[in-house]
């Protein structure tokens, strides 16, 4: 951790819990003071449910007299980074600096109402309790968030929900408590302005119990240094960059199926203009005849190589594999272990049809009434080797993931056994 502490701490302990909230600050020297009051002034409400209050404020590299007012506060800690490092990189050094079990953090500019960190800790041990629990500017509380980010929260929420198989409202909301022991599934976590769609995105992949709480929000003052366009396509580069390393099936898996779909019913409409006599394409059809090889095989490669990479994660993660695009398996076994059959067919079926196109052509036949067979044998030959290739990949890849549990029941003299 790059930064020091250079105010002690006076922490108001009880026999709870403590919760350390954390502000990260640059250039903040205008708002900060009214922010740590703010805070400080939620303590009477805090202790009234056994939960302490530590407040520590990460200095992000200000160029201003930040440092200088959260000095004059006695009860506030303080830690620097020589150097402007991120807004992610300041909530990870003051998670690290804190001492509490529940950790929790918000902006120094105002916009998060602190008042509201009372509810969020009952939200934490309600019901079978939470593991994270999200201040919700988009659950029906008063929000004065400008149209541009709540279209681009809309956007990171609906990605978010698909991918995860899992409603997330706010995942961009910068006021959160969560419990220290969850740091340890949520990290890795970015540096930037991104570290909340991540965090969100990670939350709900490693089960974690994540709970929304309707807050206010208040529009800043002054200049933000929220970048919409920049930092919006790095939100959701990063949310589906995460997700690739959970289930990769769910983002690569949809993709391609909907463009095998799409080329598979372009070529049942060449199949029927086949049947029905015609013979030579124009502009359009030669396009739609390349969509269609386009779409079946890139879109089954892309599906393909999402459950493969399933099984890549589900190994490293040394967890049962996750099947089915929207949560649930759809088909039972899996679809992929008939991979070697459906090959074997698909490759039979093609070479049939280049040797029929082959005996036809010598017999006289001319190419313009054999030019889709050969065609679509190609692409059936192509397909087959595909399905023969992944199911090879995901059978050795199976048996990687199993090794482990074979080798315990060896060890323990195969399942059933009993010593003499």
């Amino acid at each position: 951790m790059t930064g020091s502490v250079v105010q002690p701490s006076q922490i108001d302990r009880t026999e709870g819990h403590l919760l350390s909230v954390v502000i990260p600050a640059l250039d903040e020297e205008d708002g900060i003071a009214a922010i740590i009051e703010r805070v400080l002034g939620v303590s009477p409400a805090l202790a009234d449910m056994d939960v302490g209050l530590e407040l520590l404020v990460v200095d992000d590299g200000s160029s201003d007299g930040t440092c200088d007012v959260v000095a004059r506060y006695a009860d506030v800690r303080l830690v620097r980074h020589g150097c402007n490092r991120g807004y992610g990189a300041a909530l990870k050094t003051g998670f690290a600096a804190a001492q509490g079990d529940w950790l929790a953090f918000l902006d120094a500019d105002g916009t998060y109402p602190p008042e509201h960190f009372p509810s969020l800790c009952q939200a934490m041990e309600e019901g079978e309790g939470a593991d994270l629990v999200v201040g919700s500017r988009r659950s029906g509380a008063a929000s004065e968030m400008p149209l541009m980010r709540r279209v681009g929260n809309l956007i990171w929420s609906s990605m978010v929900t698909l991918l995860g198989n899992r409603r997330v409202v706010d995942p961009a909301s910068g006021m959160r408590v969560l419990r220290r022991a969850s740091l340890e599934r949520l990290y890795p976590l970015p540096d930037g302005l991104n570290f909340t769609p991540v965090m969100s995105t990670r939350a709900i992949h490693e089960g974690l119990r994540l709970r929304e709480i309707p807050i206010p929000y208040q529009e800043r003052q002054g200049r933000s240094k929220l970048k919409i366009v920049q930092d919006g396509m790095r939100f959701m580069r990063t949310i589906l960059w995460t997700v690739m390393t959970y289930n990769p099936a769910r983002l690569l898996g949809g993709l391609g199926f909907a463009l095998f779909v799409l080329g598979a019913l372009i070529g049942l409409a060449l199949v029927a203009m086949r049947l029905s006599g015609v013979t030579t394409l124009g502009p359009l059809g030669v396009g739609g005849t390349f969509l269609a090889a386009f779409g079946v095989v890139v879109g089954f490669d892309l599906f393909a190589l999402g459950a493969t990479f399933n099984y890549l994660v589900a190994l490293f993660h040394t967890r049962p594999v996750q099947r089915g695009l929207f949560g649930k398996p759809i088909f039972q076994p899996p679809l992929d272990r008939h991979f070697w059959w459906m090959g074997l067919l698909a490759s039979a079926g093609g070479l049939g049809a280049g040797i029929l196109s082959l005996v036809l052509g010598v017999n006289g036949w001319p190419i313009e009434r054999l030019w889709f067979y050969l065609l679509a044998g190609t692409m059936l030959v192509i397909l087959g080797m595909h399905l023969l290739i992944f199911w090879v990949i995901m059978r050795v890849l199976e048996e990687l993931s199993h090794r482990q549990e074979l080798a315990r029941a060896d060890l323990e003299c195969g399942p059933g056994a009993e010593a003499l």
